[in-house]
């Protein structure tokens, strides 16, 4: 019997028991449904994740500390982030560029606002990994230092007049950092003494103000908060050659000395970034460094044990789909082996005739194929139907994760497994049935009424 003879009578089979297959099928259906949809909201709640923490910064970052630099560590001879060190974790293996964090607290003024603020001197590679708002990045070729101002830092200004906050104002303040420069005070400690102490004899002078344009806005609006919105970054090295300029050889501020109170002759990060050039390396150079005396951290860590947790989920949540599925095959045998009971006489004939055992195993698994492969099919349309109604019926994603984006989340990879694991199903809950076909004595057969 040729291929497509045996294509068309389990065809014809299924037709003629129109009811049995299509409630056959509708198992099915609710099966494969049931199990991609669960297994799609554990997909969607582990991407969900990574969104979640990316938000907070790149998930391929490291932040490099040492205990040195509070004070901690080694006294005869501390562990300092420096240039040397920079160079040195720069040429271990999956690290794309270190960058220097030189944070030094200013006091900045514009008009009747003003503001305690940190400017975080970095790398040139550092600052192009921030989304740009508007305007340009600052660089070390820079003649002069300019800044990459963060999208809610506006919020960090009070009116110096009225002494009222952000949080305070009835409007919005006033500042312009694109189109007008911002008056900075470096020597923080000066401006201090010259406005508190008025001793004639002890009388301090106001420090130099120095204007700083801004190069470029980070990306986002005034809701909008993340790793860089509410910071202030310059290219370090314009930097460090500012503040030498203005403390010439005494201390500069949070700057450690050495034992005599002395300066050092280059300068001290309190910590360094350092960016991998993929996620799955993160862990690996994470350890090198902690193995190198450091402290270190990043997103990841806190990323993998999430992870875990929803890994977990999933499982549980592709069980529960499971059973549907496996409800659906116990009907599938069923339909199976009442076919066999009103098809023993035709059986018979066929085996009379001289059909091979396995075209009648072919048969009966063809005909379970099918429903599987219906039910999967159909299945898989009900599934993006009731994903597209998780997703955008009641904002749940939001609600559960506190961020925007769908729950429910179905690959392609998905949906073409379901099918193929529905067919598979269907094939295997005919197994029996076909086989028991096969077994049925000739001469029983033609005498079954």
């Amino acid at each position: 019997m040729k291929f497509l003879d045996l294509l068309a009578m389990s065809v014809n089979n299924l037709r003629r028991r129109k009811l049995r297959t299509a409630l056959t099928v509708l198992g099915v259906i609710i099966g494969t449904a049931s199990i991609v949809v669960m297994v799609s909201l554990g997909i969607g709640l582990k991407e969900l994740t990574v969104e979640q923490y990316a938000q907070y910064g790149t998930l391929t970052a490291i932040n490099v500390y040492s205990d040195a630099y509070y004070g901690g560590g080694q006294e005869e001879d501390p562990q300092y982030l420096t240039a040397e060190v920079v160079k040195e974790l720069s040429r271990m293996p999956h690290v794309r560029y270190v960058s220097p964090m030189l944070n030094y607290y200013v006091i900045m003024k514009q008009g009747v606002y003003e503001a305690n603020i940190s400017l975080y001197g970095v790398s040139d590679e550092f600052m192009q990994d921030i989304d740009l708002g508007e305007g340009s990045y600052p660089s070390s070729k820079d003649s002069e230092l300019r800044m990459l101002v963060g999208n809610t830092v506006y919020q960090r200004f009070r009116n110096s007049k009225t002494n009222e906050y952000f949080w305070e104002m009835t409007e919005t303040p006033d500042i312009d950092f694109m189109n007008k420069p911002m008056f900075v005070i470096f020597d923080t400690d000066a401006y201090y003494q010259s406005q508190y102490n008025q001793d004639s004899e002890n009388k301090v002078s106001p420090p130099k103000k120095y204007m700083l344009k801004t190069a470029g806005m980070v990306a986002g609006g005034e809701n909008d908060y993340n790793q860089y919105s509410s910071s202030i970054y310059v290219n370090i090295d314009l930097l460090e050659a500012q503040l030498k300029k203005i403390f010439k050889k005494k201390a500069i501020p949070g700057q450690p000395t050495t034992k005599k109170g002395k300066p050092y002759n280059y300068f001290i990060y309190e910590q360094l970034q350092v960016m991998v050039d993929d996620m799955e390396n993160v862990t690996e150079v994470q350890k090198s460094l902690t193995d190198l005396g450091y402290q270190a951290s990043s997103q990841m860590e806190w990323l993998e044990q999430s992870q875990k947790q929803q890994e977990m989920i999933q499982v549980v949540l592709g069980g529960i789909g499971a059973v549907s599925l496996f409800v659906a095959a116990i009907g599938i045998a069923n339909t199976m082996m009442m076919s066999i009971y009103e098809r023993t006489k035709e059986i018979g004939v066929i085996k009379v005739l001289g059909c091979p055992m396995g075209n009648i195993r072919t048969m009966f698994l063809m005909e379970a194929g099918f429903i599987g492969l219906m039910g999967g099919v159909i299945g898989i349309a009900l599934s993006y139907a009731i994903s597209y109604i998780i997703n955008h019926v009641g904002g749940i994603g939001t609600l559960m994760m506190g961020i925007d984006g769908n729950i429910s989340r179905i690959p392609l990879w998905l949906s073409g497994m379901a099918i193929v694991f529905a067919v598979f199903v269907g094939m295997i809950a005919g197994l029996f049935p076909a086989l028991r076909a096969m077994r049925l004595s000739p001469l029983a057969a033609i005498r079954n009424d």
